[in-house]
């Protein structure tokens, strides 16, 4: 049986736009190691809505 991996997918959404009132959410989806970074991990990324760069949080 193969051994399970600390790497595991992670769900970035962004702060600012459920307090914009805009319609629909800006998501990312990528890897974290789960030994390195045990908590919620916060990124910079671009939110194409706002048009302009916003702290994204995981999720769940």
């Amino acid at each position: 049986m193969a051994k399970k991996g600390n790497r595991v997918q992670v769900i970035l959404e962004c702060t600012e736009h459920k307090q914009s009132g805009q319609p629909g959410t800006s998501r990312y989806i990528t890897t974290k190691n789960r030994k390195n970074t045990p908590d919620r991990m916060e990124l910079k990324k671009f939110n194409a809505v706002l048009k302009k760069y916003t702290v994204h949080k995981e999720i769940k």
